[in-house]
């Protein structure tokens, strides 16, 4: 019989000690993380930054990269960079593999991926100054945000934020080799789960002081379950396309019957990289009209604010173009049939090489439909039931894919270890192997935590 003690689920989880050492480690580093975030840089009126925080929202560039850093940016703290300087960079070093020939070669080498990984460090000091020192000046161009502005201030700050984003990479790397696996992405994950007790509380508050109906409030719950589902269901669609791989048979070589096995093509591969690349683009122009100060270019900024027409055809179309276009840079159906050919495997009434390449590119052209459209809703659909409903708040679907994402893949990685244990008990017992032990509960009681941030990320 399973238990369902919450408390036992945990403490299962902790029995395994490689298990609880990664756990503990990684628990560890966000907490140094965390600690980091809520240092402020000196000279600097946290105030009159989270003023100007507050009036823009995430509609905005810094919103949006306010959002991955936990509210760092708006405090100008310690760690306001976060890890996105990483992420940047090896997106760069990604997108370069699909256009430049030697670069993608060595993605394909094991020596070749240890210089591309020292090349992504380097390139994160470089894109942290950049940024370190357009901070720098952004802040100056506040009024009264800094106490005592200049070049002593500049050089100040760029140097306290890229030292930030180097020990947040360092984190983020330790993470992953030491830890449980995806220094980067839990990094961003918890830095938007943080933000549940906020968002949670503030709501409440709507409600007591009449900011927002109750009946309002039940409704979009509601709808902010759909969406979570809709969400998690999409997340982990795939299409199963089945190959068969011979096999010989022991001492004779014979061939036996061809195994059969599935290559799983994920309906929205891209994940949440469309809609920050779509927000990214479409900020740009009141970013420029703000700083430049022209009233014409701000009156025409106007337009693209969000919750305007124009801002959601370009959304779409924006979003709907880099699904596509992201998609073939990290999928790559020609290695997949080439790889598939040297195993001597084939998709059935498919033709091994070429044939099997256009076979998969066509599979991916059509699933990747559906998952464009998906993303094009949840990040358009929370402004539009904001502005429909009237509330004065509006909830976020990309942290709602990035925490969705990271959790699911955390849970797989603790249900991989647990069944890694059972088979291993097995093995030295002779006994059969039960998978509905004591896994069982701990896996649930970690997806309700998931869960609940999942929830929790709608607020943010």
């Amino acid at each position: 019989m399973a238990q369902t003690n919450p408390a036992a689920a945990v403490g299962n989880l902790f029995r395994t000690p490689e298990l609880k050492q990664k756990i503990l480690f990684t628990l560890l580093c966000l907490l140094i993380y965390r600690v980091g975030a809520h240092v402020t840089a000196p000279g600097i009126d946290v105030v009159a930054l989270r003023d100007f925080f507050a009036a823009q929202g995430q509609g905005g560039l810094l919103g949006l990269y306010d959002l991955f850093v936990g509210g760092g940016l708006s405090r100008a703290t310690l760690f306001a960079l976060g890890i996105m300087p990483y992420i940047s960079s090896s997106i760069l070093f990604q997108l370069a593999g699909a256009v430049i020939p030697t670069v993608e070669k060595m993605q394909k080498d094991e020596e070749g991926r240890k210089k591309i990984t020292q090349w992504t460090r380097y390139g994160t000091v470089i894109i942290a100054m950049i940024q370190g020192y357009g901070f720098a000046l952004f802040t100056e161009s506040l009024q009264g945000a800094v106490r005592f502005p200049g070049f002593a201030h500049q050089l100040q700050m760029t140097l306290f934020l890229t030292t930030g984003a180097i020990f947040v990479m360092w984190l983020g790397e330790q993470i992953t080799e030491r830890g449980i696996g995806n220094g980067a992405s839990l990094l961003i994950f918890f830095s938007i789960v943080e933000r549940i007790w906020p968002g949670i509380f503030q709501t409440l508050n709507f409600v007591t002081t009449g900011a927002l109906a109750p009946l309002k409030l039940v409704v979009l719950i509601v709808m902010m379950v759909l969406v979570v589902a809709a969400t998690v269901a999409i997340t982990v669609a795939a299409r199963r396309v089945q190959i068969q791989i011979p096999q010989r048979a022991m001492g004779r070589g014979r061939m036996r019957e061809a195994a059969r096995n599935f290559i799983p093509l994920r309906m929205n591969a891209a994940n949440v990289m469309p809609i920050i690349f779509a927000q990214s683009l479409i900020v740009v122009p009141g970013t420029i009209a703000q700083f430049s100060g022209n009233p014409r270019l701000q009156t025409m900024a106007e337009y693209f604010n969000p919750g305007t027409p124009l801002y959601f055809l370009l959304s779409a179309i924006l979003i709907l173009f880099f699904t596509y276009f992201y998609t073939s840079i990290i999928f790559n159906p020609i290695d997949i049939a080439e790889n598939l050919k040297k195993q001597g495997g084939f998709i059935p009434g498919v033709k091994p090489g070429a044939k099997t390449a256009e076979y998969i590119d066509h599979v991916v052209s059509r699933i990747t439909l559906p998952g464009a459209v998906f993303l094009t809703l949840v990040a358009l659909l929370p402004i539009w039931i904001a502005g429909l409903f009237n509330v004065p708040f509006q909830f976020g679907g990309t942290s709602l894919l990035i925490v969705v994402g990271v959790g699911l893949d955390t849970v797989q990685k603790f249900q991989e270890a647990l069944l890694l244990r059972k088979y291993d008990s097995f093995m030295k017992k002779g006994g059969r192997v039960r998978f509905r032990g004591r896994g069982a509960p701990a896996m649930s009681f970690i997806g309700g935590l998931v869960i609940a941030g999942v929830a929790g990320s709608l607020f943010v």
